[in-house]
């Protein structure tokens, strides 16, 4: 199975000199917990809950003035959408992430994929990407 087959093709991109508040708000409407963060017409990151809690509430820094750009992961894991859900599942598990970012081949965002949607597309796929995601890790941004 291919990942365009099971991935969620509404995306919202937020640039990233949005400001923290308004990708909180953007998650709020969009039920999500993460964000691809695009600038001419690329993805250059990725904007989670956790980043936004640990990089700047945690540090109190104001929601109103700090941008997307100073508190995103700049190192995005990303599939392509006709990657098979094996490698989707591996890239996931590498990264220890749940949700993917998915690219076509002009390397322009087409979708995410999320950890549940692997497991309605392949069940073992997405138990072996859940086994390495759950493993504590080394790196200290991700405590």
């Amino acid at each position: 199975m291919q990942v365009q087959e099971f991935m969620s093709t509404s995306v919202d991109i937020i640039d990233p000199n949005a400001t923290i508040r308004e990708a909180a708000r953007k998650m709020r409407a969009d039920n999500v917990g993460a964000l691809p963060v695009g600038e001419n017409d690329r993805l250059i990151g990725m904007v989670t809950d956790r980043d936004i809690t640990v990089r700047a509430v945690a540090e109190e820094r104001p929601a109103g003035n700090t941008t997307v750009r100073e508190v995103m992961s700049d190192k995005v894991a990303y599939c392509y959408e006709d990657d098979g859900t094996e490698r989707a599942a591996d890239i996931m598990a590498k990264h220890q992430v749940r949700r993917l970012p998915v690219i076509n081949r002009d390397k322009r965002l087409v979708g995410m994929v999320a950890l549940a949607d692997l497991a309605r597309g392949d069940v073992e796929a997405a138990e072996h990407a859940l086994e390495d995601v759950s493993e504590p890790s080394d790196d200290p941004r991700r405590m």
